[in-house]
């Protein structure tokens, strides 16, 4: 599969070498000049992966948006202009200190911009997991949501592909949000009561 990723932050650094290693061709979007973090992830990847967001979502088939929430905004004109109906958009992102103005999450503004194909998926989590989300012997499992089955249907598969264990169909739009707070719950664990990065979520069955 073609995917772009749209930010070379740790999500989106993670996510593009995991899929790199799972056979996938992927293009990061990125602003020039490159930032340190870009850099870093070129080291590791290469340079030639790396161009403009524009052209990176015109050239893949699906696109994984891992930018802070609030930078979307920036992104949703440029966005509408494009013809994207085919694409299919997947949410990584968590508005846990900032929000993309007049939006509740950068899913719901991805939405706006006439996107019908969005999943919301590889947020609920540390980064250190999507590098490697094995745990001794079992995957850690991950989590989508959205009203498209299409786009749902990749994210699962790209779930699969990096590692992870079952990928849970959360529902559908409204419960994009219930996701966010899932990550939450994470960041709570990780860092308020000290639980450390190294952790993640796990259904279990009798």
């Amino acid at each position: 599969m073609k995917i772009a990723i749209i930010g070379s932050g740790n999500v989106g650094g993670a996510l593009a070498q995991s899929l790199i290693k799972a056979g996938h061709t992927v293009i990061v979007g990125i602003r020039f000049p490159a930032s340190r973090k870009s850099v870093e992830l070129m080291a590791k990847i290469g340079e030639d992966r790396f161009t403009d967001w524009k052209s990176a979502v015109k050239q893949c088939e699906t696109v994984i948006v891992t930018t802070p929430p609030d930078s979307i905004i920036d992104l949703l004109d440029g966005i509408k202009r494009l013809n994207l109906s085919d694409k299919i958009f997947i949410d990584a992102s968590n508005s846990i200190t900032k929000k993309p103005e007049g939006f509740a999450t950068a899913y719901h503004a991805i939405k706006a911009a006439g996107i019908d194909h969005v999943a919301k998926c590889f947020n609920t989590t540390g980064f250190e997991n999507m590098l490697n989300p094995v745990y001794q012997d079992s995957a850690a499992d991950m989590f989508c949501a959205g009203n498209s089955e299409r786009a749902k249907k990749t994210a699962m598969k790209l779930s699969s592909d990096i590692g992870f264990g079952k990928c849970y169909d959360f529902g559908g739009d409204d419960k994009a949000e219930l996701l966010e707070q899932l990550a939450f719950c994470w960041i709570n664990l990780a860092f308020m009561q000290k639980e450390g990065r190294h952790i993640a979520f796990k259904i279990l069955r009798k």
